[in-house]
């Protein structure tokens, strides 16, 4: 039975699926009601994070969760984007769907952060519209979450749940109300939860998030890196008074715990959930009951109203960017401590160009240090700002951005690196395709296989660079070799995905030379040609024996 076939209101309490309990649930399949996963996590639909999702999907409910779509944006939503959500919703076949109240993008520049939109008839107008061509595109409904914020805007004409019911009302889309987020502006904006709560409909809501969150001196931080608090479990208990039990997640995406300890806060929200049912009696109005508005047809947008949204989101990108150019932002802004709220996004915006590059290229924040990397990221992120809502592609220009840094001119092969790390990372995220074994080989009529073109995997790259990347990149892993005494000494590699583990495969200049004639689409024999110029003594049996091994290939044409 597809899980998308299961009744979201029986779905109970879920985890979220994170990389460092992969093998747990695969080895384990421990107890969970559903998983939840990031959306842009899998839109590449390859490598070993889309092999688990296939695995876990069979004995798992599903909820893909979006944080980069950005509905608000109002002069940067990405129709491409979208089309690759709706690839892997049919691919999927999610139990639920779900997306941000929120924006993200101005004129095809990505921030990648959950930013607050100004809550007026405007922004009602272009979410509403927004809702509609998703829930088209998708050809079902979808959830939308009320999001933590760190300021509220001067021209706000109603409150976070009330715009949140309108647009419930206009489109027919169901709420994702995040308890947490609830109470994380209650504390930094004086709003009321449990008033909140009250001005949403019973059977609007589809599903709860519960979350852990960081109390500091001047605000309150959702993120999502502890233990449910007391008070979030209280208002969980008045949501499901009011709405019924329904999928409640446990999210926890920072200093990520042992499974176990997700699993308990699971079973804690089953618990209270199970309480609440029984204390309320049969006539109480349960999650069985959820019945979303039916949809509507999708507003016109009024151009004028969305101009002046489109520019107060420039202006609050501009601030973020250049701190000197914060004045217009703070202006559209209420409230006491309206600059360190500010100051929260533009962290926010610099930690994630940091972790986000350091993923990707972790020998080289070792290389730099973490201090000079920090500043690096920042820079980097200013001069190559990102162009997509799916992070895994932000760093794609770090190589040429390194070769005319001025303060990195003393490492060289800083940019050959960081081709190689590029290289590394893509290929994690690479289609999968059937390897070519040594009997498919063999199958070859001996007469056709100078002819025959060899074509790599899409997970496999020859490179060849000008410094001594390779060795140096071997001497970063555990148990790896000394350093390379010379860096300014030629070295070549092939990335490469035998099964779900990327590697980096020394190689020789000739064989190298082979394999980039076959990775440009030229036959074998134009290969072997390419090595015996380089080395008269090219052992090609050997070396068709490892690519072999390393599953190079994929179809011979």
């Amino acid at each position: 039975m597809p899980h998308s076939a299961h009744p979201a209101h029986a779905l109970g309490a879920g985890v979220g699926l994170r990389a460092p309990h992969y093998r747990q649930f695969l080895e384990q399949r421990p107890r969970a009601g559903w998983l939840e996963v990031h959306t842009e996590n899998y839109l590449d639909q390859g490598g070993w994070d889309w092999h688990v999702l296939q695995e876990l999907r069979r004995d798992y409910p599903l909820s893909l969760h979006g944080v980069g779509l950005g509905l608000g944006s109002a002069r940067g939503f990405s129709e491409q984007h979208l089309e690759r959500v709706r690839v892997l919703v049919r691919a999927v076949q999610p139990a639920l769907v779900s997306e941000h109240l929120s924006w993200g993008a101005v004129f095809g520049r990505h921030l990648n952060d959950l930013l607050p939109l100004a809550l007026n008839a405007a922004a009602l107008d272009l979410l509403s519209e927004r809702v509609h061509r998703v829930q088209d595109k998708l050809q079902r409904r979808i959830l939308l979450e009320n999001v933590s914020t760190y300021v509220r805007f001067r021209d706000d004409a109603m409150s976070e749940a009330e715009f949140l019911a309108a647009l419930a009302r206009r489109t027919g889309c169901g709420l994702l109300l995040d308890i947490n987020n609830l109470y994380v502006n209650q504390c930094n904006h004086g709003e009321d939860a449990l008033a909140a709560i009250a001005a949403i409909a019973p059977g609007t809501v589809g599903e709860f998030h519960l979350a852990g969150h960081l109390a500091t001196p001047d605000a309150v931080i959702d993120h999502h890196g502890a233990q449910v608090a007391a008070p979030v479990w209280a208002l969980y208990e008045a949501a499901l008074r009011r709405f019924g039990p329904l999928p409640t997640l446990i999210e926890w995406d920072t200093d990520i715990p042992a499974l176990d300890v997700l699993l308990a806060e699971a079973d804690k929200a089953a618990a209270i959930a199970e309480r609440v049912a029984a204390g309320q009696g049969a006539g109480a109005a349960g999650s069985a009951g959820v019945s979303f508005a039916p949809l509507q047809a999708a507003p016109a947008a009024a151009s004028a109203d969305g101009d002046a949204l489109a520019a107060s989101q420039q202006a609050f990108a501009a601030g973020l960017l250049n701190i000197a150019e914060s004045a217009p932002a703070l202006a559209a802004f209420q409230g006491e401590g309206k600059e360190h709220g500010y100051a929260l996004y533009r962290g926010n915006l610099t930690v994630t160009w940091r972790k986000t590059l350091s993923s990707a290229y972790p020998v080289i924040a070792q290389l730099v240090g973490e201090e000079f990397f920090d500043a690096l990221s920042a820079e980097y992120g200013r001069a190559h700002p990102s162009s997509s809502g799916d992070l895994n592609q932000f760093g794609a220009e770090f190589a040429s951005f390194l070769r005319t840094f001025p303060h990195t001119t003393e490492l060289p092969y800083l940019p050959d690196m960081a081709r190689l790390e590029w290289s590394l990372h893509r290929a994690h995220y690479a289609a999968d395709a059937p390897a070519m074994t040594a009997a498919d080989l063999a199958a070859v009529p001996p007469e056709a296989i100078e002819d025959a073109c060899l074509a790599l995997r899409s997970a496999c790259i020859p490179l060849a660079f000008d410094y001594s990347v390779v060795q140096l990149w071997q001497a970063h892993q555990p148990d790896g070799p000394p350093f390379p005494g010379l860096m300014e000494a030629p070295s070549h590699a092939l990335i490469a995905r035998p099964r779900w583990k990327t590697e980096v495969l020394p190689l020789s200049p000739a064989s190298h030379a082979a394999l980039a004639v076959l990775h440009g689409g030229g036959n074998f024999g134009a290969a072997l040609d390419a090595a015996f110029d380089i080395d008269e003594t090219f052992d090609v049996a050997a070396h068709l024996q490892q690519w072999l091994e390393h599953a190079v290939f994929s179809t011979i044409a």
